[in-house]
């Protein structure tokens, strides 16, 4: 434990060093951080997915400098600082985990969920999604709204009608398009396909968001190794030609 405090104390004092030494970190604010900590975000995201360990490590640990350098910025202004950060954070996991601090008795992670929600509309939360960023990508956020209404008992009851909902969302789909309903509608009768599908990944256990990432990259792997191989340029070739090499692609994995 020693040890590990007195790393965090190390982080601590390098950001009091930054901030009154070096030009471009005396200058930064909340608002030029932002897109940055975005940034560090999704390339952890893209360490996880490729379960890239030492990856995961280096990307933990610059978002861990940017929540030390907001917090120090907070600091400077007068807000907060770091210690309040943490003893909030201490706080809230200790209230919403009664069962690990309190006498509340759980069977499983689904209460766990239940308990959770139930206490943040303790804290005087108005709306259920109201935890839900609107900045979250849409099918990460889809899913997000899916699991918290999901909490209160806003759910189907098997997979098997999650399913029989997507059956009826992409009939739907199919009639807007058939019928030539326009753009708008097709896009709303799209948009509903994907919220549903969503929902059934959600049933099965399968993050969404996860699932296309790992198809996007092996999209990529198997479409360079098309560009590698081919005898000419791609567009001279045949879609049957290119669709061969597709094939080898797949093998080869």
């Amino acid at each position: 434990m020693q040890t590990k405090l007195a790393a965090f104390e190390k982080l601590l004092n390098i950001m009091d060093d930054l901030r009154s030494q070096c030009p471009w970190d005396k200058k930064q604010t909340i608002h030029t951080l932002r897109n940055l900590t975005i940034e560090e975000v999704y390339e952890l995201a893209d360490a996880i997915i490729k379960e890239d360990w030492t990856g995961i490590e280096e990307e933990l640990g610059d978002i861990l400098l940017h929540i030390v350098f907001y917090a120090k910025i907070a600091d400077e202004k007068g807000k907060f600082n770091i210690s309040g950060v943490i003893k909030k954070l201490n706080e809230k996991m200790i209230y919403r985990h009664p069962h690990i601090y309190g006498d509340v008795k759980v069977l499983d992670s689904d209460e766990v969920k239940k308990n959770w929600e139930q206490l943040k509309k303790n804290e005087g939360k108005k709306s259920v999604l109201g935890g839900v960023p609107g900045s979250l990508p849409a099918l990460i956020k889809a899913y997000r709204m899916q699991d918290k209404t999901a909490q209160v008992g806003f759910e189907w009851d098997t997979t098997d009608q999650v399913w029989d909902k997507v059956k009826e969302e992409l009939e739907e789909l199919k009639v807007a398009v058939d019928n030539e309903e326009g753009k708008e509608r097709i896009e709303d009768e799209f948009g509903d396909v994907l919220f549903a599908l969503v929902n059934y990944a959600r049933f099965l256990g399968i993050e969404p968001e996860t699932a296309l990432e790992k198809t996007n990259k092996k999209f990529k792997r198997r479409f360079e190794y098309i560009e590698a191989n081919a005898d000419r340029d791609l567009n001279e070739m045949s879609l049957s030609e290119m669709d061969a090499l597709w094939n080898k692609a797949k093998g080869v994995e």
